[in-house]
């Protein structure tokens, strides 16, 4: 089952990129959605299943709670040492065809995306082993925030100068990732206080993705008040799934 919803996840990665290539006014739209859906798993259904599932306390605090901070400090980590990265080669590689960006970092940036695509088909695949309304909801919250993801694996891959060929493969690569990743749960359980506390990283590193990423994104060009409707009704929906599945 898992692997079949992560199929999900594979197609809306591959809209993402394909929206990158024909980029429309209703992109907005679509990212205050995703935004919305994962700000609902991550505090409606993914942090109380943690706090459930790890379990124990560390130092008077779940340590669910530490992961969840740990998750969204490490999102924001991975994120600041890739622009760092990227303003060094800016800063030192002259201005060139590319405006001095070099392919290598955008092939990298890419290949990051890839493997944080790989983790959230394990997290499908950990949450259907927790239930599957659990399973679904993260799914959906997966599926939303990969369209972002395979748009933006095109176009950082595209900025740097890599050929077409390449934005396309990494595309394709990153499609592919949470299917990958669905699968490898299949050969192996994960315990329950090492499930809730994978949940509780996961939660947080999906929370500063919606938050500082997608949300920011969302309302960049467009600071529309249907981007923050629907930013509500992501949220209102993934509380519908969480009443309908308990």
């Amino acid at each position: 089952m898992a692997v079949f919803v992560a199929l999900g996840a594979f197609l809306m990665t591959l809209a993402g990129g394909w929206t990158a290539l024909r980029v429309t006014d209703r992109r907005h739209l679509v990212l205050g959605l995703a935004g919305g859906l994962m700000l609902g798993v991550v505090g409606l259904d993914l942090l109380p299943e943690a706090l459930h599932a790890a379990g124990q306390e560390v130092f008077g605090v779940p340590a669910a709670l530490l992961l969840f901070v740990t998750g969204f400090l490490l999102a924001h980590l991975v994120e600041r040492l890739l622009a760092v990265r990227q303003a060094a080669h800016g800063a030192t590689e002259g201005t060139g065809e590319h405006g001095g960006r070099t392919p290598e970092v955008g092939l990298t940036a890419a290949a990051a995306m890839v493997g944080h695509s790989a983790m959230d088909g394990v997290a499908i695949g950990a949450a259907f082993q927790v239930g599957g309304g659990m399973g679904l909801a993260v799914a959906l919250a997966v599926i939303a925030h990969d369209f972002a993801d395979g748009f933006n694996t095109y176009t950082i891959t595209s900025l740097y100068g890599n050929a077409r060929r390449k934005a396309l493969a990494m595309l394709f690569a990153d499609a592919a990732a949470p299917v990958v990743g669905a699968a490898s749960t299949l050969f192996f359980t994960i315990p329950e206080q090492a499930l809730g506390g994978y949940l509780g990283l996961f939660g947080g590193a999906l929370l500063y993705l919606a938050a500082a990423e997608i949300l920011p994104e969302a309302h960049h060009e467009h600071p529309a008040h249907s981007t923050v409707l629907c930013t509500i009704a992501g949220v209102a929906f993934i509380w519908l799934v969480v009443g309908l599945s308990g």
